[in-house]
């Protein structure tokens, strides 16, 4: 109802503050503490530093991948640095200002809270009441791409996408995003705190709307190849650490 994404600001955030909001409301109800799912202050600086780090190297080799098959295909491909509302049905270019840049930070940051602070904080912590975290990893990726949704039901009710293909739309959405989601709960659980993934997050966010690979012939026509390839290379060397740390931890279990 309150369409901010067609606006001047060019993002959808009016949920995500009303969805911080219930999460403050349930850790208030549930007298959980913020530390409790994930908001540690210790070593914030570092799971950040680490998060973007990792993240802008991930987007580093996907963006290097793009240019090359650019170069050899012949369409003389350049980096810009302009401010784009994400689509999955077409970018639209806002605008290169410094204002606009800082809204869509701005905007980013508060999705990140929101979707680390509901998906991974509170309801792992919840399902670990009762499940392994395995089970409670599934459960919130499953949420969470269901979350995502929302975008193909929308592209309907507005009439740029047929209801079938908004039903591929969707189903691509829910199996990627969830994908994502399991990558930021194996890193919630190494870490201990949610930094790390809402850096990640942001970073994968961000540079989306932000820095844009133009050809001679169009913006960013290899946008989905380089999103898959940074998620790809992202959850398998997360899923490696998680699986070495993971008989690390097993070994040590069993020599003492």
């Amino acid at each position: 109802m309150l369409r901010t994404d067609q606006s001047i600001i060019g993002e959808a955030f009016i949920h995500k503050l009303v969805g911080i909001g219930l999460l403050a409301a349930a850790v208030r109800l549930l007298k959980y503490k913020w530390q409790n799912i994930g908001f540690n202050p210790v070593h914030a600086a570092k799971g950040i530093c680490l998060g973007l780090l990792f993240a802008g190297i991930v987007f580093a080799i996907a963006y290097g991948a793009e240019i090359i098959i650019q170069i050899a295909a012949g369409n003389a491909p350049v980096l810009r640095f302009y401010v784009a509302s994400y689509s999955t049905t077409g970018d639209s270019v806002i605008q290169g200002g410094i204002g606009f840049v800082l809204i869509c930070l701005a905007g980013n940051v508060i999705n990140v809270i929101m979707e680390e602070g509901v998906y991974r904080g509170l309801f792992i912590r919840l399902a670990e009441e009762k499940y392994s975290f395995i089970k409670a990893c599934l459960l919130s990726a499953f949420l969470f791409g269901i979350w995502h949704i929302a975008q193909p039901v929308r592209n309907v009710l507005d009439g740029i996408q047929s209801p079938g293909g908004a039903a591929m739309l969707g189903l691509m959405l829910v199996v990627t995003t969830a994908l994502g989601g399991i990558q930021y709960s194996l890193l919630y659980k190494l870490t201990g705190a949610l930094w790390l993934s809402m850096a990640a997050h942001f970073v994968n966010n961000a540079i989306i709307n932000l820095l844009h690979v133009v050809t001679v012939s169009g913006a960013d026509e290899m946008q989905t190849v380089r999103i898959t390839i940074a998620q790809a290379l992202s959850f398998i060397i997360v899923l490696i650490v998680y699986i070495l740390k993971s008989r690390k931890g097993a070994l040590s279990i069993v020599r003492t």
